[in-house]
């Protein structure tokens, strides 16, 4: 392991570079970042929404926190997880559960020479089994590793604007890239779909159950209840970090700043 080799880090607790990807690797000296791990999809999301729309979620997501956090940094988003509940649809390409908990896994144990620990922010509900397997693996390995979801706080927007049913490409992925990428959504495409149970989706998966593959009903989207959505999502990540003490002892990175993200 080489360290030490630049007078003067490019990362710095305090500094926000664009992210570990701009990065040349003199210029990760000590202390060493806490990483953000972006886990997204390559998956149809309707007739309206990018085949990347969970990626995109989940970049937003982690560059966002890292703006409130300091000792953060964000790495490459992983573009492909498990997917197979969306085969059938053209543009879908799928690692699947197991390839995808193997390579989440050697992700973290590489990230040993790089980081004092590993977030990883998903922006897909079909890698929660994937990440499930490999964050127990890893703690079992006493590596410093978070896996965060914003399934609790959807949950808690369903219960309050009749969101309930809304499982993909509906009206919070809509509103989420009306904020965030607002070119790339296509509204005079949006249909309404069915709101299968979970089970039913497992077990049959989306193509039967909605041909054009929108699970939930796009109508009432909007960029500003996108850009709410967004930062719920920020809040409860930063939460959940500032808990976590993989985060709060990390040796070399500085804790939380109580006083939120400093002017830039």
């Amino acid at each position: 392991m080489l360290r030490g080799m630049s007078s003067s880090s490019a990362w710095l607790p305090g500094r926000r570079p664009d992210g570990l990807g701009r990065l040349r690797w003199p210029e990760l000296d000590d202390p060493r970042p806490v990483l953000l791990l972006p886990l997204g999809s390559t998956e149809q999301h309707g007739p309206h929404l990018p085949l990347d729309t969970d990626t995109r979620i989940a970049k937003a997501i982690a560059a966002a926190v890292a703006t409130r956090l300091r000792g953060l940094l964000v790495a490459p988003a992983l573009h492909y997880g498990a997917s197979g509940e969306h085969a059938g649809f053209p543009g879908t390409l799928s690692l699947g559960t197991a390839a995808l908990e193997l390579a989440l896994v050697e992700l973290v144990r590489s990230a040993d020479d790089t980081a004092a620990g590993v977030v990883l922010i998903n922006g897909h509900g079909g890698n929660a089994a994937a990440i499930h397997g490999a964050t127990r693996l890893l703690a079992a390995e006493g590596r410093r590793v978070l896996a965060w979801t914003p399934r609790t706080v959807v949950a808690t927007a369903a219960r309050g604007s009749g969101l309930a049913g809304d499982l993909h490409a509906g009206r919070v992925e809509t509103s989420l890239l009306l904020h965030l990428a607002p070119e790339l959504v296509r509204l005079e495409a949006a249909a309404r779909g069915p709101s299968p149970t979970t089970a039913d989706l497992v077990r049959h998966g989306v193509l039967p159950l909605s041909p054009s593959g929108v699970l939930g009903d796009p109508a009432g989207a909007s960029a500003d209840e996108g850009a709410a959505l967004l930062d719920a999502f920020v809040t409860d990540a930063v939460a959940a970090i500032r808990s976590w003490p993989g985060y709060a002892q990390p040796p070399g990175v500085a804790p939380a700043d109580p006083a939120g993200p400093r002017p830039r």
